[in-house]
């Protein structure tokens, strides 16, 4: 996509992405498409998946590293730190060519690429997706929590996806320098309602990564609670990640097997066709920035259920526009399940929650958000 250059002033943009895995496509593809609308020049570092992703986008200069994870936690530890000086010296390479530093997916934690941008008095800024730090559980837990902390203190700006956030992360000593602005903008050619819901078969489902953050297992052991009352239902999960195992042995180990479709990861082009085959989307996370997955599956016309975690309730209206739980226990899950699927104005729900996405996140709107935000920080 791409927008008619206007008059607002223009900058140069360098985005800097620890290697992502397949879920941090989307995000990261979106944010680049409005920066070459909103910017002079962008460039991109990032690695592994990320890098390959862009090798055919003319639009940007692209430079990649690789990372390897390493199964023992020492060799994580090296590894990660190699990877953090790989990326701090392509960016000391270019760094005369850019004027705004752009941290992002896994970014709060690059402390050692943040030092070239400091030391050439660059602008920078932090944008989270997410910030799930809480649930690292490994040695590598206090040294991620020292960076982001290192992070946040020396960046100019913050960018968070909804004032909730700051509360929400315990971000108030950082309000001064918070920005906020959803990077989230949609293809409305594509994330359309395609069947209409009467149409559907019996399928929830569930899309996202598999970890523990997003509340995968506590929705898999709502599975047996949401048969036993409605034992026609059929549970789609869409997705990959550390918990696949965790899942496979659950369901297996409960008799799920004949329920339960397992698709494995998905790609963003096939995303429209498995949100309208569903009646409803369950988002069962302990933390969230703005899932993008919600947005897609209400502009499909498929009603969402979410914890109200993060910036969901500035989507959601209970009842509304979607349907928010108290808590993501599986026993929450399946009472939420049932009150959706049962409510008396569910189409009227429906249609308030196209209204409102399309109203809100089109590519013209995060364009104009962003143009604003990189003229200011000058």
């Amino acid at each position: 996509m791409s927008l008619k250059k206007d008059t607002i002033q223009k900058n140069r943009v360098c985005v800097i992405t620890f290697p992502p895995l397949k879920a941090g496509l989307t995000p990261l593809s979106n944010l680049i498409d409005i920066l070459t609308s909103s910017s002079d020049e962008v460039y991109l570092i990032t690695g592994n998946a990320g890098y390959y992703h862009f090798t055919d986008n003319k639009n940007i200069h692209l430079y990649g590293i690789f990372h390897s994870t390493g199964n023992r936690s020492v060799n994580r530890i090296k590894n990660y730190i190699c990877t953090q000086f790989k990326i701090a010296y392509l960016l000391l390479k270019i760094i005369n060519k850019v004027d705004i530093c752009i941290f992002f997916l896994g970014g709060e934690m690059l402390v050692l690429s943040l030092i070239p941008a400091k030391l050439f008095k660059k602008k920078t800024i932090t944008m989270l997706s997410g910030y799930s730090i809480k649930y690292e559980k490994d040695i590598l837990s206090k040294i991620v929590t020292k960076l982001c902390t290192i992070n946040f203190n020396l960046v100019d700006k913050i960018i968070l996806y909804s004032p909730r956030l700051i509360n929400e992360w315990n971000f108030e000593k950082y309000s001064h320098k918070i920005l906020i602005a959803p990077r989230h903008f949609l293809n409305f050619s594509n994330f359309k309602l395609n069947v209409e819901f009467s149409q559907r078969n019996d399928f929830i489902g569930y899309v996202g990564r598999l970890s523990e953050e997003k509340g995968i297992i506590n929705f898999i052991e709502s599975i047996p609670l949401i048969l036993k009352q409605k034992p026609y239902l059929n549970i789609l999960i869409i997705g990959d990640g550390d918990l696949k195992s965790n899942v496979n042995k659950y369901l297996s180990q409960n008799g799920l097997e004949n329920n339960v479709k397992l698709v494995g990861w998905s790609s963003h082009e096939d995303l429209p066709k498995y949100l309208n085959s569903l009646k409803l989307l369950v988002i069962p996370s302990y933390t969230e920035g703005l899932p993008n997955i919600m947005l897609e599956g209400m502009a499909c016309g498929t009603p969402v259920l979410a914890t109200g975690v993060g910036a969901i309730p500035d989507i959601i209206n209970d009842e509304k526009t979607g349907f928010i739980m108290e808590n993501n226990s599986p026993e929450c899950i399946a009472k939420n399940v049932f009150r959706a699927m049962e409510h008396p104005n569910l189409e009227n729900i429906i249609e308030n929650s196209i209204i409102f996405v399309k109203d809100n996140f089109t590519y013209k709107k995060a364009v104009e958000r962003y143009s604003e935000i990189l003229s200011n920080i000058q």
